[in-house]
């Protein structure tokens, strides 16, 4: 099977490229992301094209001279405050290049696999089931909603993974997380304010690109939810954290969401329920505890 993937410099894009070079699957893999390639070699066993998915004429050429059989996107502005201040950039990466991976599925016959977000609900109630009504509170929400709208409404064959709180560790280590900047905090002995009145069903890095594996493998059309089973606050992620890394609790100190300024409001309560994903795929999360040690794993 041919996959191209866009993103493949973000921590989702990377943890798909060391998945789909490292199994039995007979996989023909194109990975794609804007300016050059920061990932290992993984042996070459796979193609690296410069493509700017907000760019068309790019877009066009590099998925019509492949052919992909599947396109998984995982590219997009993701930075939910930044996503509020910059709305034309935000559109553009989010929702214009979208409509032109679109077209060129349409063009390729490719399947697109696109990544999506719990940002697109309210955060009134959770967990939630694909079927869930969306109502974004935010920009970012808004322009991935209006991508999804875009997918299920043309003529190609798709499917939509969204995920929620997605945590790992990339090969530059660019961006942090929850996990890395609790355990960072508290091996400096810094004090640190945890909201508590927030719950995610957090997503390990790895499970989401295998879940978008899983999707792509079987062509699996329609809305997944892909993410952790266990719903947790922001404070229990924390306490959780310090548990494993053998750090002092003491440290950390409950609050809610009222006490930060942030640009982009953010949904109160999400996360997913994901048993069409297990029935159908067969996809199975780490716990939470896992999803640690793999961190663990991965700092030594």
């Amino acid at each position: 099977m041919k996959i191209l993937i866009t993103g493949s410099n973000g921590l989702l894009g990377q943890k798909l490229v060391k998945l789909l070079t490292s199994g039995e699957d007979n996989i023909e893999l194109i990975a794609t992301a804007r300016g050059e390639n920061r990932l290992p070699s993984f042996d070459n066993k796979y193609t690296y094209e410069s493509m700017d998915i907000s760019n068309e004429e790019d877009v066009n050429a590099i998925i019509t001279k492949h052919k992909p059989e599947v396109i998984i996107n995982t590219a997009a502005m993701t930075n939910v405050d930044q996503c509020e201040t910059d709305h034309d950039g935000c559109w553009k990466l989010n929702v214009h290049a979208v409509e032109y991976l679109i077209a060129a599925a349409e063009k390729t016959g490719a399947h697109l696999v696109h990544v999506s977000t719990d940002f697109i609900f309210d955060g009134s109630h959770g967990p939630l089931e694909e079927n869930a009504e969306p109502a974004p509170v935010n920009f970012y929400g808004e322009s991935k909603l209006a991508a999804e709208k875009l997918i299920i409404e043309s003529n190609i064959s798709w499917a939509i993974a969204r995920t929620v709180l997605v945590y790992g560790i990339a090969h530059d280590m660019s961006r942090s997380n929850i996990i890395l900047w609790v355990k960072n905090s508290l091996e400096s002995q810094k004090n640190i304010q945890v909201v508590d009145d927030q719950w995610r069903t957090p997503t390990l890095a790895e499970d989401l690109a295998q879940g978008c594996f899983l999707i792509a493998k079987n062509q699996a059309k329609g809305i997944y939810n892909i993410s952790g089973k266990e719903m947790l606050s922001p404070y229990e992620m924390a306490i959780k954290t310090a548990d494993f890394f053998k750090l002092d609790q003491s440290l950390i100190t409950k609050t809610d969401g009222s006490k930060f300024k942030q640009t982009a409001k953010r949904p109160p309560k999400t996360g997913f329920v994901i048993t069409k994903a297990e029935n159908d795929l067969g996809y199975q999360p780490h716990s939470f505890e896992e999803g640690l040690a793999v961190l663990k794993s991965q700092l030594t």
